[in-house]
């Protein structure tokens, strides 16, 4: 079996200008920023971010590499809101989905099983649905009609986390008592690195 490990240049050069690009993680933790400085330091532009983020989503909205991102939150944990994400973000240099995290869990659920949304009660009674107008709702087809919102897939091309070790086989082990739904972002994407 041919030896599965890759420098990080490697990884890099197999992505592509506007690839969505789901990074692991969350806030400030264990994000694969190796991988994400060596996107930095590449021409990659116009990418979707998909991510729980925090200095993964910074870096890449300073670079202006970032077109979309998709998101939960976006946090330094003590710094509430990343300053370069921020700042993108209030000058309207890249577009914001803003999700209820539970929704973001849902969409990466929904693809992970190659289904086109997973119904949820994530999100209803917020303003997430009215700064989200994609995002319909559907009512529950059985005898109580409740109306849950209707999380599409959020489809990866390449997802990004980091394992505490690996192998040449490709396989993975994370040793964390949270795995960061790191294991949904690699089922909702078409490669994982």
């Amino acid at each position: 079996m041919a030896d599965k490990r890759m420098s990080e240049d490697e990884v890099v050069a197999q992505l592509e200008d506007g690839m969505t690009i789901g990074i692991g993680g969350w806030g400030s933790r264990r994000k694969p920023m190796s991988l994400v400085r060596a996107i930095v330091r590449s021409s990659l532009k116009d990418l979707t971010i998909v991510s729980y983020g925090g200095p993964d989503v910074g870096l890449l909205c300073a670079t202006g590499q970032a077109k979309k991102v998709v998101y939960g939150f976006v946090s330094l944990d003590s710094i509430p809101l990343e300053p370069h994400f921020r700042k993108a973000r209030q000058a309207g240099s890249i577009e914001a989905v803003e999700l209820d995290e539970g929704m973001l869990q849902w969409g990466l659920y929904a693809a992970a099983n190659r289904l086109p949304f997973l119904p949820t009660r994530a999100g209803l009674g917020s303003d997430v649905l009215k700064i989200n107008p994609h995002i319909k709702t559907v009512k529950s087809p059985y005898g109580d009609g409740e109306e849950l919102v209707a999380m599409p897939a959020i489809e990866l091309d390449v997802a990004l986390v980091h394992m505490h070790r690996a192998d040449a086989q490709g396989n993975g082990q994370c040793l964390s008592v949270d795995p960061y739904f790191d294991d949904l972002f690699c089922m909702a994407a078409k490669r994982a690195y």
